[in-house]
């Protein structure tokens, strides 16, 4: 089984244990859920999304029992929305608001030079990557994206662009055909490490 493949088969046995906790989640005043499962990360709405988001769209090189779960546990993710629909827009954007600050601060460490290596940004950039879902889960009805949220986004950006180095896709490579390069240009390089010789 190759990384890509080890990969997709964990994003579908989170997404599955994730959906079995929306219910209790979604009810909680609690934003970063412990999980009831040994070596789960916290359950977030933006946790989920993010792993929904590209286990449909590379549904077809799920294998059938893979495609049956996902299946499963989006049904059961939408239920548990739909009978909460005020309080998960309200944590969506509690989220998403906590996501912005962390890759702020992410973006405030490339700049001092505290963030080198190619693999920290695989990893970091992972709330950027939730910060696409949130938003794009708040952009549908009936819920409400604030324009704020994404004003600040877009600054981010600005701020990671002059810093850019484009490259190779960052995560396994079984994953690049759910985040195409023309929108997820910040998936295909990395930062470009400051000169410790600059000012």
């Amino acid at each position: 089984m190759t990384e890509g493949d080890e990969k997709l088969d964990q994003d579908v046995r989170i997404l599955s244990a994730m959906a079995a906790e929306m219910d209790d989640y979604l009810d909680s005043d609690v934003l970063f859920w412990e999980m009831g499962k040994a070596g789960m990360p916290k359950l977030t709405l933006g946790g989920y999304l993010m792993r929904q988001q590209r286990l449909l769209a590379l549904y077809d090189s799920l294998t059938p029992e893979q495609q049956a779960e996902v299946d499963e546990a989006v049904a059961r993710f939408n239920l548990a929305l739909a009978e909460r629909i005020v309080r998960s827009e309200e944590k969506a954007q509690r989220e998403l608001d906590a996501r912005l600050r962390q890759w702020g601060e992410y973006l405030k460490d490339v700049d001092r030079g505290q963030a080198s290596s190619k693999s920290n940004y695989s990893t970091a950039v992972e709330a950027r990557a939730m910060i696409d879902a949130l938003t794009s889960f708040l952009s549908l009805a009936p819920y409400q994206l604030d324009d704020r949220f994404v004003q600040h986004s877009a600054l981010l950006d600005s701020r990671l662009r002059p810093r850019w180095k484009s490259g190779e896709f960052i995560w396994p490579e079984e994953l690049a055909a759910a985040y195409p390069e023309r929108t997820y240009w910040w998936l295909y390089g990395a930062p470009r490490e400051r000169d410790p010789n600059a000012s």
